[in-house]
């Protein structure tokens, strides 16, 4: 196909519209670098601005927000509101002339750029030109500097149906997927109600542990070892440390053991469902639960749960590291400890909520992978 080659400038200019006090804005929505979602062409996450207290960028509907900082995340999106953002943020705005500078009319670009700028050939580029070692920035006139290639207008918009028609369709299955989970939370209170005062906590059913302080020497082979970004795949680990360094854990995994983040985003659970020696990281805690009074996976459930999230958010709190839980007041956490057989009816919804959750998911990367050859076929 014949294509023409543009530069990022041809279409978009920076806006750097200062707002030195947040409090007085008129805006009440503030999108931080925690809020991209890589290779996500749409900002959808944010949060307000009641708490912010330094100097932010204005954007408007429709601009686009590109993550300067740690061009390697891949971070940008187009924005469907108004708001502000940090000043880690490049900010553009498509010229609404954009066909007379470029032949591209406007309603075209708007839905052809957001994807131009999340294809492999753009964050190459971004890698390249960054400045700095462990944080690398992009400035914005190396954004603007990029140089791409599009196709025919007329091939353009079926790409362009295409790709947002591919996005409307995975946003949907992740639509599907958080009511099954709600349902999961709604269902679990209206089995067993929500957790009192008088409430047993986890210490008494429970004994929780954590794993190495000191980062570990990985190895080819060995003992699997796991941390916070691999506690989906406990049995499946391609990171492996020595015999020898695993002999110096004192509290060894056994199956039927809860582990729990309780580093970063804290609460997430997973069933060690192997007999298997594995090794893990200080940021995840081992719950060794009595298994003749509380069930692994009802246990996990819990703690996933409205109350279990909401109390570990509380607890953590109560240290100088919010994004951090220690073992003692996971420990103080409040339960519920219906009779056996009501967890285990629970469990088998719970478990099937996960099937379902399990083949979305499976969809929903299916269609990834087709956007992102749509893109970096075309783009």
């Amino acid at each position: 196909m014949d294509k023409k080659t543009y530069k990022l400038k041809d279409f978009a200019e920076p806006i750097a519209v200062a707002v030195t006090d947040p409090q007085k804005s008129c805006h009440n929505i503030f999108v931080g670098l925690e809020h991209y979602d890589s290779g996500e062409p749409v900002i959808s996450r944010f949060s307000d601005t009641s708490l912010l207290n330094s100097s932010c960028k204005e954007f408007q509907k429709n601009d686009i927000l590109i993550a300067r900082r740690n061009v390697y995340l891949r971070r940008a999106g187009i924005a469907p509101f108004d708001g502000l953002t940090s000043g880690d943020s490049i900010v553009l705005r498509l010229f609404m002339d954009c066909e007379e500078k470029t032949g591209v009319p406007y309603n075209v670009a708007i839905r052809i750029i957001p994807f131009v700028l999340n294809s492999n050939s753009f964050w190459t580029y971004a890698n390249r030109h960054a400045d700095g070692m462990n944080s690398k920035r992009i400035s914005k006139e190396k954004v603007l500097d990029y140089e791409f290639e599009l196709p025919s207008i007329s091939e353009q918009k079926v790409l362009a149906e295409k790709l947002w028609a591919a996005y409307e369709v995975k946003q949907s299955y992740l639509k599907m997927i958080e009511a099954t989970e709600e349902m999961v939370k709604s269902q679990f209170i209206e089995m067993f109600g929500e957790v009192s005062d008088k409430s047993p906590i986890l210490n008494d059913v429970a004994e929780i542990y954590d794993g190495t302080h000191k980062t570990p020497t990985y190895t080819d082979s060995g003992i699997p070892f796991v941390s916070v970004e691999n506690i989906d795949n406990l049995c499946g680990s391609e990171k492996y440390i020595s015999e020898n360094d695993y002999l110096l854990y004192k509290h060894k995994p056994e199956f039927g053991d809860v582990f729990m983040t309780r580093i970063g985003s804290i609460g997430k659970c997973a069933v060690y469902e192997s007999s298997e020696p594995l090794a893990y990281y200080v940021s995840l805690a081992l719950i060794k639960p009595n298994k003749n009074i509380i069930q692994s996976k009802f246990l996990k459930y819990y703690i996933e749960s409205k109350d279990g999230i909401r109390e570990l958010k509380q607890r953590s709190l109560l240290r100088a590291f919010p994004m951090k839980i220690n073992l003692g007041e996971i420990g103080k956490i409040k339960i519920i400890i219906p009779p056996m057989n009501e967890q285990t009816c629970f469990v088998e919804i719970a478990e099937q909520a996960d099937k379902t959750i399990f083949e979305l998911r499976k969809s929903i990367d299916a269609i990834d992978k087709v956007i992102k050859s749509l893109i970096n076929e075309n783009l």
